[in-house]
């Protein structure tokens, strides 16, 4: 398969999911390898910013999804009455960052950290579908763990949880405990 035709089955496999695609699948329907649907998928990306074009690819967790350009968002609200979402309080934002930083984590252990009760900043945050649960602890009891989801990284501007740094401490995320749970 030719480069052009590639990038036109993945611009159109992007295109009717209109969620992100593993890049699995997008090798699957072109049959290439994996490095090479990549490097198709990148190009493709590339060419969509340097002609400023009105779409862009976007990479999340491993996968790859097509979405309009962020500078045209003032345009597209006018025309289809979108409302900005809304932004996030700093208790949202203190019990995300933990959760981002801490993962896979107990509300008990979040509240530990925080100093104060946070069921309802970790409901809001499962509501806007930035936190879910994934899995339960060993601990007595055994208490829901909360991890971050694929619209997080998404939120954020994020290709992976590894993405989001060091934390302040210089410590950095230890991903072998995140990577065992579906976080989608």
């Amino acid at each position: 398969m030719r480069l052009n035709e590639a990038e036109s089955v993945v611009e159109s496999l992007l295109f009717v999911s209109g969620d992100a695609v593993s890049i699995d699948v997008i090798a699957k329907s072109v049959e290439l390898d994996r490095a090479t649907a990549r490097a198709v998928v990148l190009s493709l990306s590339k060419r969509y910013e340097e002609e400023k074009r009105g779409i862009r690819i976007i990479e999340i967790d491993n996968s790859f999804q097509m979405c309009s350009a962020p500078e045209n968002f003032q345009y597209l609200s006018n025309v289809l009455k979108t409302e900005k979402k809304n932004g996030l309080s700093q208790a949202l934002l203190e019990t995300l960052a933990i959760i981002a930083y801490k993962q896979p984590v107990t509300k008990a252990q979040i509240e530990e950290i925080r100093g104060v009760n946070s069921d309802h900043a970790v409901n809001r945050l499962i509501e806007k579908k930035l936190v879910t649960e994934c899995g339960k602890s060993d601990a007595p009891g055994r208490p829901v763990l909360f991890g971050t989801t694929n619209d997080f990284l998404r939120f954020f501007g994020f290709k992976s949880i590894k993405d989001i740094g060091p934390l302040p401490d210089g410590k950095t995320i230890e991903t072998s405990e995140i990577e065992k749970y579906d976080l989608n």
